[in-house]
């Protein structure tokens, strides 16, 4: 059956993601608009990455409903998975390929045929057009970063999750980062951004969440929740609601 044209591009429905008796994620619920640029915003072992990987299909979730563009993530995996791109938070890559050939071999993962044309133009985006031949082990730590949002990019996702894009990388190239997912936007793609540098959230999302102990506090756009807390920072927002989920936890 054909999905609604009108479908949130991601819909989490009462999601639980639990590892025996640890629950990582916690009655998730939420929608993300299409086109929109969304900050997922959380202290380490929030449950973040754990979400992203359920809804990637990476994980399965213990309970509840996970939709993309109106198509269910466990029912209609390959569809879901064709419509997601991940650039994961830890480096990884073969030290013996070349970033031509990373781009090529992955193509080939996401089901597209291998289009070295479309490779060349991915490397020339980031910057890597120049260390198309050498080996991946040779490039740079903010290179890498680079490689692995290419490799995202070859099958044209329409829902991107970028978990900690800029994580170790320097202040020119998150900038130019930055660049790179503004221009992402405007061409329709859908954006899921995890990051610790709450200005990178601040400077980048049209709305803002919020995750503590698997649990989503607060759900708000970017401006309206800076209006409502006016004379504060999005950081000083950020710390008050994981502070008051802590104190309400202690008090129970």
């Amino acid at each position: 059956m054909a999905a609604p044209e009108r479908s949130p591009a991601l819909r989490c429905e009462a999601v639980r993601k639990a590892f025996g008796r640890f629950v990582a994620v916690n009655d998730v619920s939420l929608d993300v608009a299409p086109g929109e640029i969304f900050g997922l915003l959380g202290p380490n072992g929030a449950g973040k990455t754990t979400l992203i990987h359920c809804v990637a299909g990476l994980a399965r979730q213990t309970s509840g409903r996970i939709s993309v563009f109106g198509h269910d993530t466990v029912s209609d995996f390959r569809q879901t998975r064709r419509m997601v791109g991940l650039v994961p938070q830890e480096i990884n890559f073969d030290p013996f390929f070349t970033p031509l050939e990373s781009l090529l071999i992955q193509m080939g993962l996401m089901g597209v045929e291998p289009d070295r044309d479309k490779a060349e133009a991915l490397l020339a985006t980031f910057s890597l057009s120049s260390h198309r031949h050498a080996y991946t082990r040779h490039l740079s730590g903010g290179m890498k970063r680079r490689l692995l949002i290419a490799k995202a990019l070859v099958h044209d996702p329409k829902l991107l999750f970028l978990d900690e894009p800029t994580a170790g990388v320097d202040v020119e190239l998150r900038h130019e980062l930055w660049d790179e997912v503004e221009r992402l936007r405007a061409q329709g793609t859908t954006i899921v951004l995890t990051t610790h540098y709450i200005e990178e959230a601040q400077h980048l999302a049209d709305r803002i969440g919020i995750i503590h102990r698997g649990r989503l506090l607060v759900v708000d756009d970017r401006d309206e929740l800076l209006l409502r807390h006016e004379g504060r920072s999005l950081e000083q927002i950020f710390l008050s609601h994981i502070h008051g989920a802590d104190a309400h936890a202690a008090a129970q």
